[in-house]
């Protein structure tokens, strides 16, 4: 269930100030589409789950596990079933240097089962079973027990992507090297994603061609350079939506569009709904 739905926005009811939340689900509920600041994990135990999440619908089994970035939009079916919902707020997180690095290369989700991690699926669902089971028990410092697991989970993911990620050919120190220039590179698009940036500038402080950078830029996150860029200007964009005092056209060249007609163009592509959309179904 959702317990506090502004617009689109839910405001997620952590338990005891532990900024974790997990809900055993049982609802004949269809949930809108709606986004929080806090990473969803999503566990179907009896039954079958669809989920959209941006644009993407999942269809989940029981055992499947479906990790929802922040900030995502996303939506539920009415399902008949059973699953935990877990939540967990990661301000702490990004804070570190290869937090974005990290987000990424899960934005906007990614669906976690036996087929597709056939390696580290058992490793997943072990820790989420034993975050289930210290949120229901409550001793001392369980929050502290549950954020550790969150690492843990967060860790495994991003190597394991790191690992499908990997540059052909690249082993070693320079896979090392490799993985924390692009972390690098993100980090910075993320900071600066509101200036004018282009792909030779950006591929220049790596030290790589402009075709050479493309094509191990799209290795590393799974998008091209421009549409990464514009992901980050549209949720730049979204942050500013939220205040209906700042007129759209002022949005979007503070999000680094050069004009409202791209703007509202790639906002649509990338949330499913125009900039005025988003902002009236968030002030609702």
């Amino acid at each position: 269930m959702i317990e506090h739905l502004k617009g689109i926005y839910e405001e997620v009811e952590y338990k005891d100030d532990s900024y974790i939340m997990l809900y055993d689900n049982t609802d004949f509920e269809a949930y809108p589409r709606h986004w929080h600041t806090s990473l969803e994990i999503i566990l179907p135990t009896r039954g079958v789950y669809r989920i959209q999440v941006d644009n993407q619908w999942y269809s989940l089994r029981e055992g499947d596990l479906l990790f929802i970035c922040p900030g995502a939009l996303h939506n539920m079916d009415a399902c008949e079933g059973e699953r935990y919902i877990f939540q967990a707020e990661l301000s702490s997180v990004s804070r570190l240097s290869s937090a974005e690095a990290f987000m990424t290369m899960l934005y906007p989700g990614i669906l976690i089962t036996p087929e597709l991690f056939p390696n580290t699926y058992e490793q997943f669902y072990r820790i989420l079973n034993e975050i289930v089971n210290e949120y229901h028990s409550s001793v001392i410092y369980y929050d502290i027990a549950i954020h550790a697991k969150i690492l843990e989970i967060i860790t495994l993911l991003s190597r394991q992507l790191a690992a499908v990620n990997r540059a052909p050919g690249v082993t070693g120190s320079k896979q090392k090297e490799y993985l924390e220039k692009f972390m690098n590179v993100c980090n910075y698009i993320t900071e600066h994603c509101t200036e004018d940036l282009d792909l030779e500038t950006v591929a220049a402080r790596t030290g790589y061609s402009k075709y050479h950078f493309s094509r191990l830029f799209k290795q590393f996150t799974n998008v091209n350079f421009y549409k990464f860029l514009n992901q980050k200007r549209v949720e730049n964009a979204a942050r500013l939506l939220v205040n209906p005092q700042i007129p759209v056209t002022e949005v979007s060249l503070a999000s680094g569009f050069s004009s409202l007609s791209s703007f509202i163009r790639m906002f649509k592509l990338i949330k499913g709904c125009t900039p005025s959309e988003y902002r009236s179904m968030y002030n609702l």
